[in-house]
């Protein structure tokens, strides 16, 4: 069964994945006839998991009927006990904890917007999110309680902070010790209520129901800053429609997948629970929007770490028969690479995906090779997409394994050129030729940056999005992403694409990691600099590495300075590389 013959099945009249077209925010946008009303409908539906482990933490288990108790319990405690109300923000800035399940679930399904924080942000960091959007209530862990006491000043609209414990106690419960916060008006504001977690939740009645609530699809639901690689964080705006929609995407590329695997579109398999490792912070799109949503929909187990190590990786995948796991390309190679790796059991797993940052081509090889049956995915998406937007999997990923795949149905994609004016893509098909910035459209692009009116209408026209990265698209639909802009590296008035030169370098069998920037040059312009992080053992110079570049790549594409290091390089919680940083060190060393 050919990929548009499964396609053209599965969104047919009166199908599961069945499309309409409705007005969203005045923009006509296709979107899934039968996508859940909203993040509250999900939680509500995964109540009928019942006595199915939900969340698992150290040697902590919760099943889904616990679950929906305990967030139903603080989802009325966050009305009763801190006034929260449809469309106040709740933040949570912690780790990845079973707490931020039952904040993130509680929160929304009460009509309040979560604001997850990075939990590496530092106290001033942290205490700008909590100003920026405004948050009436925080959900937090110890540690960023400390980092934040100083400088809980400037956020008078703040309330309450509820506060939970990495330590577990005599009786088995992580209660949170409340920590030196001040709780004097700040500003004029009132006294600040500082309460353990576990007092919120004393005794969950098993019965709970959510309070009444009527949550509408195009609804706020989220704000998630993006990275800050450059500049002040943007507070991207989620409604529930984009965080469904994306639910909805996953569900059709996994079905497709299944379907075309078996060529019966009546036999997509129905078995035993899928366990999925979470090895990316919650407070990242990928963690939330694709695994969060998506497990507690499904009725999946969530194996949560409370860092990710490839060896402790390899332990869980092990010990709990983990079906699905994935994050960044990096993490699945440290896996791969981990000596431990022939020693462990690692049969049950089947789907190996991840996004987030670029993909060498010969990872899929390597999926192959160590796991047999397990199907390996690649997935294009952003903050402002709600994650998933395009899906590269099973037979089409290893053929084309440079790309990212086609879009969701919903989804429409195009390739603009430089210099192009209008707020919409230019008519008619792709030049499969072309490079030049994505746009994306669809229902799972978020509506646009929170109190950033300048650059909403920059980056979002007539319901596109402008991504910011390099792209071509196939006769096929498949996108391949070929750069960021601004690491695009321009040598002698030739284009130089990162991704493609450290695409190249991972090919080498002694290359463990790379980066590639661009380095002044008084005549060029720029030249091109890669930093490399060797496999254990592995001896290679510099003449090897440019020969081999130069076999694959035009002249002006081959690095010219090279730099090698045993430090891991440095990459953002999404697992984005900080080049600013490598540039930072290497080209402009403190004096």
């Amino acid at each position: 069964m050919t990929r548009d013959e499964a396609v053209a099945s599965l969104t047919a009249p009166g199908q599961p994945f069945e499309m309409e077209e409705v007005v969203v925010r005045g923009i006509p946008t296709r979107v899934w006839k039968h996508a859940p009303s909203s993040l509250r409908a999900v939680f509500e539906l995964s109540a009928a998991h019942g006595d199915k482990d939900f969340l698992v933490y150290e040697d902590e288990r919760v099943t889904f009927r616990q679950h929906f108790a305990t967030a139903a319990t603080v989802g009325h405690e966050l009305g009763h006990r801190f006034g929260v109300t449809k469309g106040d923000r709740v933040a949570i800035a912690m780790r990845n904890l079973p707490e931020w399940v039952v904040a993130f679930w509680a929160a929304v399904s009460v009509g309040a917007v979560v604001v997850p924080l990075n939990a590496w942000w530092t106290g001033p960091e942290l205490a700008y999110g909590l100003e920026d959007s405004g948050a009436s209530v925080l959900f937090t862990d110890e540690e960023r309680a400390g980092r934040l006491a100083p400088h809980l000043d400037g956020t008078p609209g703040l309330r309450a902070v509820v506060v939970t414990s990495e330590q577990v106690g005599p009786d088995g419960t992580r209660s949170g010790t409340p920590v030196a916060l001040p709780t004097a008006a700040r500003r004029g504001a009132p006294p600040l209520a500082v309460v353990p977690f576990a007092g919120l939740v004393d005794s969950p009645d098993d019965r709970a129901a959510l309070p009444p609530v009527d949550v509408d699809p195009d609804d706020d639901a989220t704000i998630f800053y993006t990275s800050g690689t450059t500049g002040k964080p943007k507070g991207a705006v989620g409604t529930h429609r984009n965080s469904c929609s994306n639910l909805m995407n996953l569900f059709f590329s996994a079905t497709l997948g299944s379907m075309r695997a078996s060529g019966d579109p009546d036999d997509v398999p129905n078995g035993r629970q899928n366990a999925n490792l979470l090895s990316v912070p919650l407070f990242h799109a990928t963690g939330c929007h694709a695994i969060l949503v998506t497990n507690t929909a499904a009725g999946g187990k969530l194996v949560m770490m409370h860092h990710f190590d490839p060896e402790r990786a390899l332990e869980l995948i092990e010990r709990e028969r983990i079906t699905m796991f994935g994050g960044v390309p990096t993490m699945v190679m440290q896996i791969l690479d981990s000596p431990s790796f022939t020693s462990r059991d690692t049969t049950s797993v089947r789907s190996i995906s991840y996004g987030g940052a670029p993909a060498p081509p010969d990872l899929v090889r390597r999926i192959k090779e160590h796991f047999p049956v397990g199907a390996p995915a690649n997935g294009y998406g952003l903050t402002e997409t709600s994650a998933m937007t395009t899906m590269n999997a099973g037979d089409d990923y290893v053929a084309r394994p440079e790309s990212v795949g086609p879009p969701a149905p919903v989804c429409d994609v195009a390739v603009v050129p430089d210099g192009h004016v209008g707020d919409e893509p230019p008519p008619g098909p792709p030049d499969p030729g072309l490079l030049g910035e994505l746009w994306v459209k669809g229902p799972n692009v978020v509506r646009g940056y929170w109190h950033r009116e300048e650059e909403t209408a920059r980056t979002f026209t007539r319901g596109w999005l402008h991504t910011g990265d390099i792209a071509r698209i196939d006769p096929d639909g498949f996108v391949t992403i070929v750069d960021r802009a601004k690491d695009l590296i321009i040598r002698g008035g030739e284009n130089v694409y990162c991704v493609e030169v450290e695409a190249a370098l991972f090919e080498h069998p002694a290359v463990a990691d790379c980066a590639v920037i661009g380095v002044p040059h008084p005549v060029l312009g720029e030249e091109v600099g890669a930093i490399v992080v060797l496999r254990p053992g592995s001896d290679v110079d510099a003449g090897e590495l440019r020969r081999f570049v130069a076999e694959r790549l035009a002249a002006f594409s081959v690095p010219t300075h090279f730099w090698f290091r045993r430090d891991l390089l440095p990459r953002n919680p999404a697992g984005k590389l900080l080049k600013r940083d490598l540039r930072a060190e290497l080209l402009d060393p403190p004096t």
